[in-house]
């Protein structure tokens, strides 16, 4: 079974063709889909569709870096996603804590509130046991040393859509069970996970989309979606040189493994 860990189909994207979307994600083997949160704008999107497909959506909840950004009332939206924790609402069930991270790509202007915001919700996260979906662009090796941070704590959770380097690959799965999210961006010519790759191991990968952003080759500049998921499989598949079906079946073990028998 293909698992999809990283996809906002409750995205405005979707607005207009979710339910046909999901169908071809469906059709296209994708046997489940995680659903991680941004922001207090999106929340309710992505609750309707986890009630509308509960046995397929998985929702998570968190605070996206960039929303730290230029924010005015981050602490509050973190309370927010504190209390979400605490007291889900009615027929929602949170499988992690995510999307959070550190985004530095636009500016470095609100490094130390994205610093914090991360800081909190990992906390949240020990304090819960649940996994982490970890966002990270341009913020590598500031992402590093604040996890170094926690090593030891028992930690677990996935380095959404990994770009880094082996050296990052090493210092990040030294700190806790981390697996690595792998998406569209490994079927580009000029990629730099695809040159990491081989040097990971199969077995601390996860499928992911980010629908609707990142599509595989040949949807480039397109709208993403999970039904693209098996072109990342079969990549990933070609750089290790075995079957899709192999990597399908290994991913979705680690996928159990991150995130729990319980949501599947």
């Amino acid at each position: 079974m293909l698992i999809d860990t990283h996809s906002h189909m409750y995205d405005v994207a979707f607005d207009d063709d979710r339910d046909e979307a999901i169908a071809r994600a469906q059709a296209a083997g994708v046997g489940k889909m995680l659903l991680p949160a941004v922001d207090r704008e999106s929340y309710d999107a992505m609750f309707a569709l986890s009630r509308r497909y509960p046995a397929y959506c998985r929702p998570m909840m968190g605070l996206h870096p960039t929303s730290v950004n230029g924010n005015p009332d981050y602490r509050a939206d973190l309370d927010r996603v504190a209390e979400y924790l605490q007291a889900p609402p009615a027929g929602i069930r949170f499988c992690g804590v995510g999307e959070i991270g550190l985004d530095f790509y636009w500016s470095r202007d609100f490094r130390e509130q994205q610093m914090q915001a991360l800081r909190f919700q990992i906390e949240l996260a020990l304090a819960y046991d649940l996994p982490v979906a970890i966002h990270t662009r341009d913020a590598w090796d500031e992402m590093c040393g604040l996890l170094e941070n926690f090593g030891g704590r028992g930690l677990r959770g996935v380095m959404h859509s990994f770009c880094g380097t082996a050296e990052h690959y090493r210092r990040i799965r030294a700190v806790g069970t981390f697996c690595f999210g792998i998406g569209g961006p490994v079927t580009y010519k000029k990629s730099a996970v695809a040159e990491v790759l081989p040097a990971m191991r199969l077995d601390e990968l996860l499928l992911e989309t980010d629908s609707p952003y990142l599509p595989p080759v040949p949807y480039r500049g397109k709208r993403n979606e999970s039904g693209y998921l098996p072109l990342i499989c079969e990549r990933i598949a070609a750089i290790y040189g075995i079957s899709p079906d192999e990597v399908a079946e290994t991913t979705a073990r680690s996928v159990r493994k991150i995130f729990g028998d319980a949501f599947f």
